[in-house]
């Protein structure tokens, strides 16, 4: 069984030797952009780890684990124009870098690239187009959800648990899965296996709220507070309500009231200075832990050996304790 880092240079290597076509060079200029400034490579390395636990030449599943970058990074192109986020992993978004036009339909077009890194696959075809799909509708549906938000007075925690699992932790559960699937990995192994990623992934969704506020930019790679300035309601936001008192509460309220500004700087760090008076980031704590034991409970019933299972343990374990 491969180490996550051997996992990843493996990955990154394979990545390293694949060609793009060079025109139109306006067309693949931005995806060899938003390749190149890297990431953690997450997702494609979780494909591979689900069928390192069942196979031991991973070279066979380097074309699944592009699939779930390629998506990926098509949802950040487009999810940073959205957001009116500047950086991407420390650098210029490709909106910023050449034009809000390139990005949308480069964008689009490494969503085709997906697809088509699966044609390989000839026995589990049905079967990974059809996780693809889901996975890709409700990523969509997650990320309409989150734009709602800002302009809905009604949300709830719960409506705040669901959006973050439809936009980030169900393209990790499936990520699994779909290195499961190829592996030859049992049904009940397959949903074990997605179910630890799905809520391995609402952890991981809490705390990335949580450094987005609390974080501190040289270690998250993005200007912090993005999620305030946006009026976002995480975690954050809605468990404050119910912790700071009546008039702490209204002034919140008061500042993420719908009026088509952002929040300014010295309104973020009033926001920030509330949240702390709520001691949210204790409660922001807690709740992930309850998704990673949840996660892990779902681990532990995957019919591989323990040793083999370490290696996805370590990550989690790795990731919760990140600091960016």
């Amino acid at each position: 069984m491969k180490s996550f880092t051997q996992l990843g240079n493996q990955f990154e290597e394979y990545l390293s030797t694949y060609q793009l076509p060079d025109n139109p060079s306006q067309l693949y200029e931005p995806l060899n952009y938003i390749l190149a400034i890297g990431g953690k490579r997450i997702r494609p390395k979780l494909v591979l780890a689900a069928y390192n636990l069942y196979k031991e030449d991973v070279s066979f599943a380097f074309e699944a684990a592009m699939t779930v970058e390629f998506f990926h990074n098509f949802s950040l192109l487009h999810d940073d124009i959205m957001d009116d986020a500047d950086l991407r992993r420390g650098k210029p978004s490709v909106h910023i870098k050449y034009d809000i036009n390139s990005a949308i339909l480069s964008g689009d077009v490494m969503l085709i690239y997906a697809y088509k890194f699966l044609e390989k696959y000839t026995g589990h075809n049905l079967k990974l187009f059809s996780l693809t799909t889901k996975t890709s509708i409700e990523v969509c549906e997650g990320q309409r959800m989150d734009m709602d938000f800002e302009t809905r007075n009604d949300v709830a925690i719960e409506d705040y648990i669901r959006m973050i699992e439809l936009k980030t932790s169900v393209l990790i559960g499936g990520a699994l899965q779909m290195g499961a699937i190829i592996g030859g990995a049992s049904e009940a192994d397959q949903q074990h296996i997605y179910e630890f990623g799905r809520n391995i992934g609402i952890a991981f969704q809490i705390q990335d709220d949580l450094l987005d506020t609390f974080g501190t930019e040289a270690l998250v790679g993005k200007k912090i507070g993005g999620d305030i300035r946006q009026k976002k309601k995480t975690y954050l936001y809605l468990k404050s309500l119910e912790l700071l008192s009546a008039s702490q509460t209204n002034r919140l309220k008061e500042l993420y009231a719908v009026d088509g500004k952002m929040i300014t700087e010295d309104q973020v760090e009033e926001v920030t200075a509330l949240f702390r008076a709520a001691h949210v980031d204790v409660h922001c704590e807690e709740l992930k832990l309850v998704y990673q034991q949840l996660a892990f409970s779902h681990l532990d019933t995957v019919s591989v050996s323990e040793d083999k299972k370490s290696v996805l343990r370590t990550f989690a374990e790795v990731l919760m304790g990140r600091e960016s």
